[in-house]
């Protein structure tokens, strides 16, 4: 671990929120707009800072990785400070630019999805993220096509959980705006979803795929 992996780590995260989450706030295209948000900064980030940080800008992933056992802890811990304060100045430079009253795109669960549903979903989509990462960019089967198919996995991830959850699948995503807003009620949810989904894929990537 160096400055320059945690630099990344940071502005990947700041980028995925202030991209992503500011999508979310202005309404810019709707469900298939923030998913093409989120879905575009991790393949633009994938290629510019892969070969620095691994681009993981998401601390679930980060703990997949070292459930896996890819990366030590003391790494994750540094990458899980990095990709939170990243977020959570990323939901600050949103609040000035958008003001509070635009909701700064937290995650929250739609009316009529319950907590155990949320975490569901969560930890579901997140498995096939994580799922992704360590069958593309970790195998390295994929070459370069990796950060495109984790883009790509993200984007559809996003189009059907966007109404449910609003897809966070990243505890960093949901921290900065709930921060932000001061709505803390269910970020929980976006911690014990996520980081479920990714241990999952990390256990069965390690016992079977790898």
């Amino acid at each position: 671990m160096n400055t320059k992996s945690l630099a990344a780590e940071f502005i990947g995260t700041f980028a995925l929120i202030f991209i992503g989450a500011g999508a979310g706030a202005l309404g810019v295209g709707g469900l298939v707009g923030v998913a093409l948000a989120h879905g575009l900064v991790i393949v633009g980030f994938a290629y510019a800072y892969g070969h620095i940080s691994g681009t993981h800008v998401n601390p679930a992933i980060t703990f997949g990785l070292w459930v896996a056992g890819e990366i030590p802890l003391a790494k994750a811990a540094g990458y899980w400070v990095a990709q939170f304060a990243g977020a959570t100045a990323a939901a600050a430079t949103l609040r000035f630019v958008l003001g509070a009253e635009s909701g700064l795109g937290a995650t929250l669960l739609a009316p009529g999805v319950t907590v155990a549903q949320g975490i569901v979903v969560e930890a579901i989509l997140t498995f096939f993220l994580a799922n992704a990462v360590f069958n593309t960019a970790v195998s390295g089967k994929a070459g370069n096509l990796a950060g495109l198919a984790i883009g790509l996995t993200l984007t559809f991830a996003i189009l059907m959980g966007g109404p449910l959850t609003g897809a966070s699948l990243n505890p960093a995503r949901t921290l900065g705006p709930a921060l932000l807003t001061g709505n803390l009620s269910q970020l929980w949810i976006y911690f014990a979803g996520p980081l479920a989904g990714a241990a999952a894929a990390a256990v069965l990537y390690r016992n079977l795929f790898k």
